[in-house]
């Protein structure tokens, strides 16, 4: 038996099973407000544990964050919330370091060099390349209009 590309897509869309948008948004919003609230949270550790100020806690905030998705990922936990949230957990800064982190540990048998270091930035290099290109040139606007520092 065989079908047609119009057919096989009306044929998979009949057996997808059905998704809920409001609850999946609402448990992106939950997870993802969630992991938010425990930034937050070591946001003010930092402050007030350290004496830190705002700014000054939220590099170690976020050094922080990765460190927790980054070990999470590595017990496999953060896949399961993720498949659980959805987005939630796939646009802080945690999903960027599990995208990584899972990348690495895919390919850890490879080696250390060609597998885990050759491997750990295909998903995540567009994303590093296209973010280092855009400060660059927001750089450059930012000193061709003399906003800077004043």
């Amino acid at each position: 038996m065989s079908m047609s590309p119009k057919e096989y897509k009306a044929f998979a869309k009949e057996k997808e099973p059905p998704r809920s948008i409001l609850g999946n948004c609402i448990k992106a919003f939950l997870v993802g407000g969630t992991i938010c609230v425990v930034g937050q949270a070591i946001t003010e550790l930092f402050v007030h544990l350290m004496n830190m100020t705002p700014e000054q806690a939220s590099n170690p905030t976020v050094a922080v964050l990765i460190l927790i998705s980054v070990i999470l990922t590595s017990l496999g936990v953060y896949d399961k919330l993720a498949q659980f949230a959805g987005a939630g957990s796939a646009v802080p800064v945690t999903g960027f370091a599990n995208s990584m982190c899972s990348a690495a540990l895919e390919h850890r048998s490879e080696g250390l060099v060609l597998g885990v270091g050759g491997n750990m930035f295909k998903l995540a290099g567009a994303v590093i390349v296209y973010g280092t290109v855009a400060a660059f040139f927001v750089g450059i606007v930012h000193l061709i209009l003399g906003t800077g520092g004043q």
